[in-house]
């Protein structure tokens, strides 16, 4: 049976290790694996963990079965001083992908925002990311693009999405 936890600084080393499973296949088609690592780094160091957490307001959730964990999701309340929440990153071991965890993690995202009275989704994912699919069937549409330097001479090409609540 699946889970759901609010991620503690103890969990930090599950994220990573999520985070490092999954990325090489979510981007291995996309992303050099000089900019994968790069951005590992950027986003999943202790430090950079931390600071999300401790700095940005970024809450995290993981999922797990069997006392095993499968997936996160993280996700920031009134993003920007609005009613919307931003969900960060959601990412799914790749054997767990297809069962439904990124579902009931987003549905969970999405009751907390609507109890914070949050009337919207908001979400960034790469433009060639197969999971731009994944989000179109729960509901979210495509309402812009955006390209981010995020340095090194590296660009995260985004599609911006959104979903009503």
């Amino acid at each position: 049976m699946l889970h759901t936890r609010e991620a503690q600084p103890a969990d930090f080393s599950s994220i990573q290790q999520i985070a490092h499973t999954t990325w090489p296949v979510t981007f291995g088609h996309i992303l050099s694996p000089d900019q994968i690592a790069y951005m590992l780094n950027m986003m999943y160091s202790t430090e950079a963990l931390t600071g999300q957490v401790n700095n940005k307001q970024h809450r995290f959730i993981i999922a797990s079965e069997n006392d095993t964990d499968l997936g996160y999701i993280s996700y920031e309340l009134n993003y920007k001083q609005q009613p919307k929440t931003k969900v960060h990153k959601i990412y799914i071991l790749p054997a767990a992908q297809g069962k439904g965890v990124g579902k009931v993690l987003m549905q969970q995202v999405a009751a907390i925002a609507t109890n914070a009275g949050n009337t919207g989704l908001l979400l960034n994912v790469n433009r060639d990311n197969n999971a731009v699919q994944f989000y179109e069937k729960t509901g979210f549409e495509i309402i812009g693009k955006e390209d981010i330097d995020i340095g090194s001479g590296y660009l995260m090409e985004d599609y911006i999405m959104h979903k009503p609540l």
